[in-house]
């Protein structure tokens, strides 16, 4: 279809009985969705093998897991239709408008009786009894007044009464699409939002092409802004998307967008799936905020939750039809007790309807881009993880501690992602490194697009404890680059889990109680002080060149925030007696201090103005997914690291007094080099000890494993990166510009290497 035009679609008639209710929706069809799209059919699931041989001792395992794929993507074919049907659930289960009417359809086969209750019918039980099926799922329809209007007015208030096998029981409907908190109440309200035409968000831009390097700016809205509240869609789309740009972020990580009632969960205890947080604004202002992302050229990610679910009863999915296993695992398989929550059972029909489903909509109505999955070593395993050391052999993986169901989900999810939305994203939280984690499921993979990579942030903090002269140049190294081969991952030096109050971000690590005192420009520094703004700038800059193909960092945390996060909390008293002290319910750590980073009379700026200057070096040129990585050096005595991304040389010197004049660096590419990237930047907030108007030759013969090498300053704790001037066109005649040819042939692809022995080393020096 050339132009918007509505259509009116008739329901398949291979879904299942339950959900057979005709229903005549109007869909509107965007001319950048003209196509139809589809789920494309499984593949043989055989190139994981191709890939990492190793795998074949567990061929018994994984094929299994891939054959198990095959029959759900069988079964939801034969009984529902496809993948591309079961994943709108939405359109048939929760509330439903069509121009007749509102339809209302729950799955609750414990509850013995449910009625609609809400304003529109004064609370009343008896009024609007809801009719059960042979499947569990109770349906009402709730035909126009007689003036046409909907039964239920946008905005009011309703929840679904059963009586289940454990009483009476007022829940919000599992499909809400809002939920809100009156003023003095504790429990939430289930919102029916269906604002008119007029008033609903039209979206104006479309999404952005999804980047090559993925830097990532990971926000929380309600904590992002510089004063002690709880920020709003609005004002994080005004104040925050702009500095999000400029500095130079490709993507804007969102957590705590799922409606979550306890605050301080960070958004993870979700209650309300469907419905985005009411905390910071309505649906309608989220749309917006995504849509001047999308005009700023910005990815949207979100923060999504289907590893667990709140334990909540009165607001959420547990006990929701008065039974202990209805979206979760019966008994002790069902409680995760280190995160005091509900655990979903992915073998279950309806709960791969409803997390498939809740996957789309996302994308769908809201038009994120796509998502970083949380917790998802905890879905994997049966142990969820908890105090075990994964070590990398591959039995840890593939054996009965692995939850097959789970990781089935995952593989229908990412599948039913990139097959509906092939450029998005999607990035899965997991610190166990399961092999073929990001291996398309066509090939036998889970099917992510990134793995986080969290052992780096664990490693930074466990260097940051020892002493300087401790540090090893070739553990830092190993770690940095210790990933699967084909596998993409996201690194990161910290996220929001070390800015947590219990733990200590990276800058407080490094200054302590300093960064009180010593910040402003016009007070002298301290040793403390010149050591943290260096490294916090050398840690970001090898985070980013070595760990990954994509990037992350926490709001703040670019300019070291000074402030710890704590949420607003009272005394809790746990089980044992025992009482956890509180803040006063106080948002004074809950938000993020911008304007710090932002003046120029205080050495925050230093920090941020590096950020920005490493993320625009970045887009410039490409150096996290580049073809061409070469590590060349990883100096335990001059405690110097040296490796080549593409046309960029990096330098990195640890050592805390030395400087090196003259120091000899390998390279692959002949020609003239230029620092683009300088740490000691007085602009940086360091002491301006090179000349960038240097130029750099290389000079034929090998050093350290490289075929040319060239002469540098690496003053003591800095990190230069060097970049290969191209061939500039030549004045010919005054009139005519020649371009001088390239002499050397772009160097073909090659794995990462890293150099030769200290031993040979030195060999090579002498």
């Amino acid at each position: 279809m050339e132009d918007d035009t509505e259509i009116e679609v008739e329901e398949q008639e291979s879904v299942p009985k339950e959900l057979s209710t005709p229903l005549n929706r109007k869909i509107i069809t965007e001319k950048s969705e003209a196509k139809p799209r589809t789920i494309p059919p499984p593949g043989i699931g055989q190139k994981i093998y191709e890939i990492d041989p190793s795998l074949l001792g567990f061929r018994q395992h994984l094929d299994y897991r891939y054959a198990q794929y095959k029959r759900m993507r069988e079964e939801i074919d034969k009984y529902e239709g496809g993948l591309e049907v079961f994943s709108r659930g939405y359109e048939k289960l929760g509330f439903v408008r069509s121009e007749m009417g509102i339809t209302y359809r729950e799955w609750a086969p414990g509850a013995k009786s449910a009625a609609l209750i809400g304003d529109f019918n004064n609370w009343n039980p008896n009024a609007d009894i809801m009719n059960r099926n042979e499947f569990g799922v109770w349906e009402i329809f709730l035909p126009n007044n007689a003036d046409g209007s909907p039964a239920i007015p946008h905005g009011s208030r309703v929840k679904i009464r059963m009586e289940t096998p454990s009483g009476i029981k007022d829940s919000i409907p599992a499909w809400i699409k809002f939920s809100v908190q009156a003023p003095g109440e504790i429990p939430y309200n289930g919102i029916y939002y269906d604002p008119p035409e007029e008033e609903k968000y039209v979206f104006k831009h479309p999404r952005p092409k999804r980047p090559k390097s993925l830097r990532i700016y990971e926000s929380h809205v309600g904590m992002s802004s510089p004063e002690p509240m709880i920020n709003t869609y609005a004002n994080f789309r005004d104040d925050v998307l702009p500095r999000i740009k400029r500095l130079g972020y490709n993507a804007v990580q969102i957590m705590a967008i799922q409606e979550h009632s306890y605050y301080a969960s960070f958004g993870y205890h979700v209650t309300n799936f469907f419905a985005p947080s009411s905390r910071f604004g309505t649906p309608d202002d989220l749309k917006s905020l995504i849509d001047k992302a999308h005009e700023l050229g910005i990815l949207v990610l979100m923060d999504i939750v289907h590893s667990h679910a709140s334990n909540n009863v009165l607001d959420g999915l547990n006990m929701f039809d008065g039974t202990d296993g209805h979206y979760f695992h019966m008994g002790s398989r069902g409680q995760h007790l280190v995160w005091d929550s509900r655990l979903f059972n992915y073998g279950s029909w309806e709960v791969l309807r409803y997390l498939l489903s809740n996957a789309r909509w996302w994308l769908e109505e809201y038009k994120f881009d796509g998502y970083r999955f949380d917790g998802v070593t905890s879905m994997m395993y049966i142990h969820h993880g908890l105090q075990v050391g994964f070590t990398g052999n591959y039995n840890e993986y593939f054996g009965y501690a692995t939850d097959v169901d789970a990781v089935v989900y995952l593989m229908l999810v990412n599948d039913m992602i990139h097959g509906l939305y092939p450029e998005a994203v999607t990035i899965g939280e997991d610190v166990s490194g399961m092999p073929t984690f990001c291996i398309p499921v066509q090939d036998g993979g889970v099917g992510f697009d990134y793995r986080l990579h969290m052992a780096i942030a664990d490693k930074w903090i466990e260097i940051l404890k020892k002493r300087d002269e401790d540090w090893k140049m070739g553990d830092i190294v190993h770690t940095l680059t210790n990933r699967r081969w084909m596998e993409k991952c996201v690194a990161y030096a910290e996220s929001h889990d070390q800015a947590l109050v219990g733990d200590k971000t990276i800058a407080f690590w490094l200054m302590d109680k300093d960064m009180y005192e010593f910040m402003a420009l016009d007070r002298p520094s301290t040793a403390l002080i010149d050591r943290g703004i260096a490294l916090h700038k050398m840690i970001r800059l090898i985070t980013m060149g070595l760990g990954g193909e994509g990037y992350l960092n926490f709001m703040g945390n670019e300019f070291g925030h000074p402030e710890w996060i704590d949420f607003p909390r009272g005394d809790q008293r746990l089980p044992n007696g025992v009482v956890i002290t509180g803040n006063g319910y106080s948002y004074d750590k809950c938000r993020r201090r911008f304007d710090l980073g932002d003046a120029d009379y205080l050495r925050y700026r230093g920090m941020q103005e590096f950020d920005q200057a490493m993320q625009h070096v970045e887009e410039k040129y490409g150096f996290m997914t580049s073809e061409h990585t070469y590590i060349s050096r990883k100096d335990e005595k001059d405690r110097v690291i040296v490796f080549e991304k593409g046309n960029l040389v990096f330098v990195f010197n640890f050592h805390w007094n030395n400087s090196y004049f003259d120091y000899r660096v390998g390279c692959a590419k002949p020609g003239k080099y230029k620092i683009v990237l300088d740490s000691d930047d007085p602009l940086f907030g360091g002491f301006g000890r090179l000349d960038h108007n240097a130029e750099y030759f290389s000079f034929e013969g090998w050093y350290d494993d490289r075929p040319r090498s060239f002469m540098v300053y690496a003053p003591n704790r800095t990190a230069v990166v060097y970049a290969l001037v191209e061939d500039e066109p030549k004045v010919v005649n005054d009139l005519e510009l020649v371009e001088i040819p390239e002499t050397v042939k772009p160097a073909a692809a090659e794995p990462v290497k890293e150099s030769e022995t200290d031993e040979e080393s030195e060999a090579l020096d002498s």
